[in-house]
């Protein structure tokens, strides 16, 4: 039997996919809100870049875990995925957090601090949440 059809056939295995998704999402929001925190000012006494580090460090693994076992539901059923609204919200969500980053870093933001560093953490914040609403939102669109 192929890993495909394995993946179709058996009770535990797509939901077992699903636990790997949702713990990389816990892992990307839960150090992107700890990260935010201290963009915010919490945590002063914790130097700002080496919080990052850890976190982004997570942050980058829990992105493996959603990008690896998403291509994997994807594959089982891209037809269904590409027609669906909600799907397509996500991967536009999915995009938008990716160019909300790049620009946060690009601009050495962790250096500044400043409310442009705050405003493009809380708008990473809120993609990332509502990516995963959006992802909930696909098994009933």
């Amino acid at each position: 039997m192929s890993f495909w059809a394995a993946l179709k056939t058996h009770g535990w295995a797509y939901p077992a996919l699903e636990v790997v998704h949702i713990a990389g999402i816990a892992l990307v929001i839960g150090n992107l809100v700890l990260l935010e925190l201290r963009v915010f000012g919490l945590g002063r006494m914790l130097p700002a870049k080496e919080l990052a580090r850890l976190c982004l460090s997570l942050t980058v693994a829990g992105f493996a875990l959603i990008a690896a076992s998403g291509l994997v539901m994807f594959a089982t059923q891209a037809e269904e995925l590409l027609a669906n609204r909600a799907f397509t919200l996500k991967m536009v969500l999915l995009m938008l957090a990716g160019c909300n980053a790049a620009w946060f870093h690009g601009r050495k933001s962790l250096d500044r601090l400043d409310g442009m560093a705050r405003a493009l953490m809380l708008v990473s914040t809120i993609l990332w949440l509502a990516m995963a609403a959006s992802g909930r939102w696909i098994a009933y669109l």
